[in-house]
């Protein structure tokens, strides 16, 4: 994957780097052998290091599944149009507004039970 296509990947996954067990100040402690290594993945527009694939690029479970996973595994929400991994065929929201969703439609059918017993 090549994120030279898109400023906001590049930028989220440069922030991850951070977040990387293996870095430190810039450097990679994976690839050190007595002599400092840059970090190939803070210094790169793909992704090259497969530690940083496999361990820290699932920590941002949207930016994973927009890297990663392959069309048909990737929906966007019909709330906010994010992009998120669904759990199911059905999903149509992201967690946060499944969330939303569910509590606002139990709240009219709360409203509609009612008026019909008043009716």
């Amino acid at each position: 994957m090549n994120f030279k296509t898109c400023k906001h990947f590049k930028d989220k996954a440069r922030r991850l780097t951070h977040e990387c067990c293996n870095y430190c100040n810039g450097n990679c402690l994976l690839l050190d052998d007595g002599e400092e290594c840059v970090c190939v993945q803070s210094i790169s527009y793909s992704l090259l290091c497969r530690w940083f694939q496999a361990a820290v690029l699932p920590l941002d479970a949207a930016l994973y599944a927009e890297i990663i996973k392959d069309r048909d595994e990737v929906k966007r929400c019909c709330e906010c149009g994010a992009t998120f991994q669904p759990k199911s065929n059905r999903a149509k929201y992201c967690a946060a507004c499944a969330k939303r969703m569910r509590r606002r439609k139990e709240a009219e059918r709360q409203r509609k039970r009612y008026w019909q017993h008043e009716a």
